[in-house]
């Protein structure tokens, strides 16, 4: 790489993952938030949290990757145009699309990167996801129980625990209730107990020390009261089902498993509907990334003697609402109310001649300027506005 490529590589490079870090921790804070209530919810224990976000994380990237590429390449070549430096490489006879190369290679990288994710990474960890929140709601993951509240053991048995001590190992002040499923039940009050792990996998021992057991049953009228100094008490573990196999669900799913399912004769019409338009948007959001280039050059280089930041806020909004209407046009072609590829595409072949016509109007149109009537425009508003705010108004009279 020449020294100018290296130049662009750094100036792409530092937006790129700040970007690209931002808007995933932003996406993760989000999350955590209503994974923490949720696993509090179901009791279980808070390591499973971390878990859960980590498989998320490809998700997240996917996403990101293209908003990263967009603001990076975007953010650098407005500051080579507003340092004027744009105009030098102009000047020594170095073309826009001699400026797209360093652009492109991380378009390239990106774009294969992102194909990983979306279509073999991200299914694997989506389903690993919900396999983690299908064994939070049946106790697989274990329960916590929280001091001083009622915990429930599936319908059948509830505990309660006054004091906990060496890092639960310990407990006192223990009440338990369990009924037998026939009518009765067995309440148990103890000074303290220690749970043991024994051979059998579907059970453990809960060791009750000084105590007293009260047991009714529905065709007596006398409880039977037991005063003990040392009981085991055998407590079932959750009987936790296996997980459905991965692959019920579009987002679980490969890419290969998409075209095997979409080709299918034998799948039903919505299966070969929903498959096609989970390939199709796949495929179009990857291709979409090498376009970004060609548009955060258009939008990256506002007018002559402006510096005006709308070729940003332009450029968000436009792979933003691409992505939303893609994402529409996905759900629209899974119903079956039109081709999955046409619902696709034609979204796609709209933001690439779009993409096009912007870059060969700054590149090979003399003095051309996509954005240069909104530039104009946003410029009389912004001063507009500006009038009317109160500070000017009162600094006009003075004068």
């Amino acid at each position: 790489m020449k020294s100018i490529d290296r130049y662009m590589a750094r100036l792409i490079a530092v937006p790129l993952v700040s970007t690209l870090v931002i808007f995933a921790m932003l996406l993760v804070l989000d999350r955590m938030l209503r994974l923490f209530d949720f696993v509090a919810t179901e009791g279980g224990p808070v390591s499973v949290v971390w878990r859960m976000l980590a498989n998320l994380l490809p998700e997240y990237f996917g996403l990101g990757i293209p908003v990263g590429l967009l603001l990076g390449t975007l953010l650098a070549f407005r500051k080579l145009a507003t340092s004027s430096e744009l105009d030098v490489m102009r000047a020594v006879g170095m073309s826009y699309t001699r400026m797209l190369y360093v652009p492109y290679l991380f378009a390239l990288t990106l774009g294969a990167v992102n194909l990983a994710i979306v279509g073999f990474v991200q299914p694997e960890a989506r389903f690993n996801y919900e396999k983690l929140r299908f064994e939070l709601r049946t106790g697989a993951l274990g329960a916590s129980i929280k001091v001083g509240e009622f915990t429930h053991f599936g319908k059948d048995m509830t505990l309660r625990i006054e004091q906990s001590h060496d890092s639960g190992r310990r407990l006192s002040g223990i009440f338990l209730r369990r009924d037998d499923g026939k009518g009765g039940s067995i309440a148990v009050t103890a000074a303290s107990g220690q749970f043991f792990a024994t051979e059998n996998l579907d059970e453990i021992i809960f060791r009750l020390t000084d105590g007293t057991l009260i047991r009714t049953e529905a065709n007596v009228a006398t409880p039977r009261v037991l005063r003990f100094s040392i009981n085991d008490l055998p407590i079932p573990l959750p009987k936790t089902e296996n997980f459905r196999m991965r692959g019920a669900e579009n987002l679980e799913r490969t890419l290969p498993e998409l075209v095997r399912i979409g080709g299918d004769r034998g799948a039903s019409k919505e299966a070969r509907a929903t498959s096609q338009a989970a390939f199709n948007f796949r495929t179009a959001e990857v291709l979409s990334i090498l376009l970004l280039p060609l548009l955060a050059l258009a939008l990256g280089v506002p007018p002559k003697r402006s510096t005006s930041a709308l070729g940003v806020f332009l450029a968000i909004v436009m792979i933003v609402a691409y992505h939303k209407v893609n994402e529409y046009a996905q759900a629209v072609g899974g119903l079956g109310k039109i081709d999955p590829f046409l619902a696709i595409w034609i979204p796609f072949a709209v933001f690439a001649g779009l993409t096009l016509w912007m870059y060969y109007t700054i590149a090979y149109v003399p003095g051309g300027q996509p954005i240069g009537a909104l530039e104009r425009v946003f410029s009389k508003l912004s001063q507009a506005i500006v009038k009317l705010l109160p500070w000017r108004r009162d600094k006009g009279a003075v004068a």
